[in-house]
């Protein structure tokens, strides 16, 4: 079950944060987050999963930023959010998405317990301006049923930042488990 926007309203300071909150933000489902003003894009021109690829960091100016075709930008939210007792979900606002505009790659779902910025994974169909500030996407929450454990990843929680893949750190972690002798 998606909660309603007077129930995020009512969980705020309880099982919801979102700092800052804008009560102008808030939608009948949903929250919108604006876009901060750095990205970062990747140097590789093959980017590897079992290391630490290289990124540079750009900056939108006011004038606004043109995101080119077939180029993964990393963004993040203004907003810091934590979520106690829900699953918060991320989408691109159907605005953003009529100017053809992803949000993000694969990485739309939350944990419970997850706390941070939202990184965000933006790629686009054609050539797009965009400005910080921008309301990009809309948090929304999902309630959970039975038993679980609040996300506790040591990669990506409390993130201050924007966090290009980690996803070496995995590679690391099997390569410690393997027995002398074993190959990955």
């Amino acid at each position: 079950m998606i909660l309603s926007g007077k129930e995020i309203k009512k969980q705020l300071g309880k099982s919801i944060f979102i700092e800052p909150f804008n009560d102008s933000q808030l939608n009948s489902n949903s929250y919108n987050l604006t876009l901060h003003n750095e990205l970062l894009v990747y140097m590789e021109p093959v980017l590897d999963m079992k290391k630490k690829n290289a990124v540079q960091t750009l900056l939108i100016p006011s004038e606004g930023l043109i995101l080119q075709p077939g180029i993964l930008y990393l963004g993040r939210t203004n907003e810091y959010t934590r979520t106690e007792s829900y699953v918060p979900m991320l989408e691109g606002r159907s605005s953003i998405g009529r100017l053809g505009l992803y949000i993000h790659v694969t990485a739309g779902f939350g944990d419970v317990g997850f706390a941070g910025y939202w990184t965000l994974e933006m790629h686009c169909i054609h050539p797009i301006r965009i400005y910080a500030g921008v309301e990009i996407c809309q948090i929304f929450y999902h309630t959970i049923q039975g038993e679980y454990n609040k996300y506790t990843s040591a990669k990506y929680q409390n993130n201050r930042g924007i966090q290009a893949s980690k996803l070496y750190l995995d590679f690391d972690k099997q390569q410690s488990n393997i027995s002398p002798g074993e190959n990955l």
